[in-house]
C-alpha cells in the first residue's frame, strides 16, 4: 500500500468575491474549512483573486504585506465614506476606485450617473501621492460614475470649467458644457496605472455610456446626452493636457469605470489587466502547476463570466495544464458546453445547494453563503479526494 502522504490532493482555492455577501478571502475560507471537514489529509494552496473591482486592495494586501492606511474620502454623491491605500516597500500605492465610486454605495434610487462623481477616487490618489507612492496602480470596476474622471482631477490640481471660466458642477451630464481645464496635474512624477479587464472605449456603441451606463441607472435618452458629454471632455483633455495620448476616445479601457481609464491615459498613465496584475501577485501560475484540482468562483456565474472575468482566466489556465476546474457560485445560468468549452469542469450553485428559487435558495444563498460554501466545499472532498 502507499503510504497516505503520497496520496494527498493539492488543492488550489482561488475564487474572486461573491458581490454583496462574501470577500474573496472568506470565499476561500469557506470552501477550506468544509474541505478540510471531509479531507483533512489534503493540501490546499488558498490564493483568493480579484481583477480590479472591490477587493482589489484587500487580496493584494493579503499576497504582497506593506501597510494599509486608511484614508478619508466621499461616496459618488459627495457623502463621507472611508478608503484605503496599501503600500508596498517598492514605493507603489494600490487602490480601488469601488470604495469611493462604487456602485454598491448607493441605494437603487440613487443611481444617476449624470450626477454622481469620482471626486472621492481623486482624494484617494492624492493621499498616495502624498504618502511617496512612486507608482499608483487604480484598480478599476464596480463605479456609479461616468464622468470620464473629472471629478478625480479636482483634488489633483484640475478642475474643469465651461466657456465663461466657471467651475462645472460635478456629474457626467455636466461635461456636456465643459470648455476649458484650470489647473495642472499634481502627481509629483507619480504613473498611474489603470487595473481593469474592460477593454471597451471611451466613446461610441461599444463605449462607458452605452454598455455601462444604463446599471448605474441611465435611460436611453441619458445615454445618448453622456456619450455626447463625454465626447467633448475627451476633446478639452487632449487640447489642455500635455501628456494626453492622441484618439483618446477609441483607446482601448479608456470606458473602464465610466471613463475613468480615459483619464489615467490622458494624466499620461497605462492601463494593464488588473486579474493579470493580481495573479502575479499571488504567484497563481506556480500554485496551478502543481494542483491536482482548481476550486474558482464567484457570486454569478453566466454569460459575461467567460468574457475576461476572473473566472475565465482560471479556467482557461487549468484547461492548459490539464488540471479540472470547478466552479463555485451563488448562482450559475452559463450552459454546460459554453463552460466546458472555456475549461470549466462543473459548477455548483449556492441557489440549488439550498434548494432552488422555488423554495427559498436566493434568500438562503445571500444570507448563509458561508455556510453553504462549506457544504459544498465537503461536498466537492468527497467526490475528488484520494
Amino acid at each position: 500500500m502507499w503510504p497516505a502522504t503520497l496520496l494527498r490532493m493539492r488543492v488550489l482555492l482561488c475564487p474572486d468575491k461573491f458581490a454583496g455577501t462574501l470577500s474573496a478571502p472568506e470565499v476561500a475560507a469557506a470552501v477550506a474549512e468544509g474541505w478540510r471537514d471531509a479531507a483533512l489529509g489534503d493540501e490546499l494552496l488558498v490564493r483568493p483573486l480579484a481583477d480590479g473591482g472591490p477587493g482589489f486592495v484587500e487580496v493584494l494586501a493579503e499576497a504582497l504585506g506593506g501597510r494599509r492606511l486608511p484614508v478619508p474620502t466621499v461616496d459618488p454623491l459627495g457623502r463621507p465614506a472611508t478608503g484605503e491605500i496599501l503600500l508596498t516597500d517598492d514605493g507603489t500605492a494600490y487602490l480601488e476606485s469601488a470604495q469611493a465610486c462604487g456602485l454598491h454605495l448607493l441605494a437603487d434610487a440613487e443611481r444617476d450617473p449624470k450626477a454622481t462623481t469620482s471626486y472621492g477616487l481623486g482624494l484617494l490618489v492624492t493621499a498616495a501621492v502624498e504618502a511617496g507612492a512612486r507608482t499608483v496602480v487604480v484598480g478599476l470596476g464596480g463605479s456609479a460614475t461616468n464622468d470620464g474622471g473629472a471629478g478625480m482631477l479636482v483634488p489633483l490640481g484640475v478642475t474643469p470649467l465651461d466657456a465663461a471660466g466657471r467651475a462645472l458642477p460635478y456629474g457626467g451630464a455636466a461635461l456636456t458644457e465643459v470648455a476649458a481645464l484650470d489647473g495642472e496635474p499634481r502627481l509629483r512624477g507619480a504613473t498611474l496605472v489603470a487595473a481593469t479587464d474592460v477593454d471597451n472605449p471611451l466613446l461610441g456603441l461599444h463605449g462607458a455610456s452605452s454598455v455601462f451606463g444604463p446599471q448605474k441607472g441611465a435611460d436611453r435618452a441619458d445615454v445618448l446626452l453622456l456619450d455626447a458629454a463625454l465626447q467633448r471632455w475627451a476633446e478639452v483633455l487632449t487640447e489642455r493636457l500635455p501628456g494626453c495620448p492622441p484618439g483618446l476616445g477609441t483607446l482601448p479601457g479608456g470606458g473602464a469605470a465610466g471613463g475613468l481609464g480615459a483619464a489615467a491615459l490622458a494624466l499620461g498613465g497605462r492601463c494593464e489587466s488588473g486579474i493579470g496584475l493580481v495573479t502575479r501577485a499571488v504567484r497563481l501560475d506556480a500554485a496551478l502547476d502543481t494542483a491536482d484540482l482548481v476550486i474558482t468562483g464567484e457570486g454569478s456565474f453566466d454569460h459575461q463570466s467567460l468574457r475576461g472575468k476572473v473566472v475565465a482566466g482560471v479556467a482557461g489556465a487549468a484547461r492548459d495544464r490539464g488540471v479540472p476546474c470547478v466552479v463555485l457560485a451563488g448562482r450559475v445560468s452559463t450552459g454546460r458546453r459554453e463552460a466546458a468549452a472555456a475549461g470549466v469542469t462543473d459548477a455548483y450553485s449556492l441557489v440549488e445547494h439550498f434548494g432552488g428559487e422555488e423554495h427559498g435558495g436566493v434568500d438562503a444563498a445571500m444570507t448563509r453563503p458561508a455556510e453553504g460554501l462549506r457544504a459544498l466545499g465537503a461536498r466537492l472532498a468527497g467526490q475528488w479526494s484520494r
